[in-house]
């Protein structure tokens, strides 16, 4: 296991089975991290170690493998709370994902407070995932969803989230890291702002957890959400972080077993935080991957991490604008490790395809649709370089797709 002492990029390489492979002759280069990571032996050996030594179900069996399971799975609740520094393990609630957690908030904080009249503020920045929950509340409700610009570099206009912000707002939901541009919005402001204006904040912290030390307390968000394969655990989990007097006042988003302390045919009585949020049997396996995953990454060093994918942006970003004929989309000058772009004359299906989750920033930027890669600590600039490489050969070569207008790739739209 490398250490961060001594980050070597090729040795991290080294613990990711997947990566030991060959795609049209080269080294097999992943640069979809945006999307989902790839798993580090650690997690893959953790999981296959719970099922073939410890497994169980949680909480309700007195047995060794049940003590065992039970005791793995809150294991991981407490390195999730020293991992993004919560003020109590009971303030993290096992989710599905960053859009499980989403839709949690909405449904319950967002149904008990939110009424006709009311608005809920977010930006241009946004996921679908913290786009699409609160237009539904909105239509259930009767509240309006508010969304503050972003200027020509992919930054935040505070002066008109500040503008949209008012004695009518009730929810704030904003990306801490965008993940198509990079851009890293100033949550600690926003935070101040929102709650000066007596509203609650939520933040989706997908792109930011994996690449930068993370404190909720200074922060002050009132929730924070993240998934666990953006952070090189299993799919199908998440976290939500809340603040334990909101949690407590919120009621259950689904009923089932484990949520209750107990129940008859006249009454049931929810159980404590976290559980009165957490219905069913969980994602065992899943969790204990997610703890493994935080293993390694504390490791590894998140501060490391961040400092080689900074570096690994500076030289991905000069390379790219160095060539004629591609366009880098969000220059920032508070980024991560995502870079868009577009080649000149050519479809971004013939460089690399664009996903959905962006189409609706596309058109404030003035493309149809662009490539991203987004790296981590597993990449190398040559790496780099080789997919800069490739983007150029692409940019010689007829496209086999329709090219967008020149004018819809080549500015910004006012």
């Amino acid at each position: 296991m490398t250490t961060a002492t001594a980050f070597d990029v090729a040795t991290v390489r080294q613990d990711f089975p997947i990566l030991h492979q060959s795609v049209h002759g080269h080294p097999l280069v992943y640069l979809d991290n945006a999307a989902s990571s790839q798993k580090p032996r650690a997690v893959i050996d953790a999981i296959v170690r719970l099922y073939t030594s410890d497994y169980s179900n949680i909480h309700r069996g007195v047995h060794s493998l049940s003590e065992r399971s039970t005791r793995h799975y809150e294991e991981t609740r407490v390195k999730i709370q020293r991992l993004i520094n919560a003020g109590h393990s009971r303030e993290i609630i096992f989710v599905s994902g960053t859009t499980g957690a989403i839709n949690l908030v909405a449904q319950t904080y967002g149904r008990k407070h939110i009424k006709a009249g009311d608005n809920i503020l977010i930006t241009e920045l946004e996921h679908h995932s913290n786009i699409v929950p609160w237009q539904m509340l909105c239509e259930a409700t009767g509240a309006t969803l508010q969304v503050a610009p972003i200027d020509d570099n992919g930054d935040l206009r505070m002066h008109e989230f500040e503008r949209r912000l008012n004695a009518r707002t009730r929810l704030v939901a904003v990306a801490h890291v965008s993940n198509v541009l990079g851009t890293i919005l100033p949550i600690k402001e926003i935070a101040a702002l929102t709650h000066a204006a007596g509203a609650r904040l939520l933040v989706d912290g997908a792109q930011a957890v994996p690449h930068m030390k993370l404190d909720v307390q200074d922060l002050d968000a009132d929730f924070y959400a993240f998934s666990s394969h953006k952070i090189y655990g299993p799919t199908g989990l998440g976290v939500l972080y809340g603040k334990t007097a909101l949690l407590n006042e919120m009621p259950p988003y689904q009923g089932g077993g484990d949520m209750i302390e107990s129940v008859t045919f006249d009454k049931t009585t929810y159980n404590v935080l976290p559980y009165k949020f957490e219905a069913g049997t969980p994602d065992i396996a899943g969790v204990i991957g997610l703890g493994a995953a935080i293993d390694y990454v504390n490791e590894l060093g998140i501060e490391t991490i961040g400092a080689y994918e900074n570096d690994l942006l500076k030289y991905a970003t000069h390379a790219l604008e160095s060539e004629p004929g591609i366009r880098v989309i969000g220059t920032s000058k508070h980024k991560a490790g995502a870079i868009s772009f577009v080649v000149d004359g050519v479809h971004p299906h013939d460089v690399g395809r664009g996903g959905r989750v962006a189409e609706h920033r596309r058109g404030r930027v003035g493309v149809p649709e662009r490539a991203q890669p987004v790296g981590d600590e597993r990449c190398e600039q040559e790496h780099r370089d080789r997919h800069r490489d490739d983007a150029q050969r692409t940019a010689d070569v007829p496209p086999c797709r329709p090219a967008a207008p020149p004018e819809a790739r080549l500015r910004f739209v006012p």
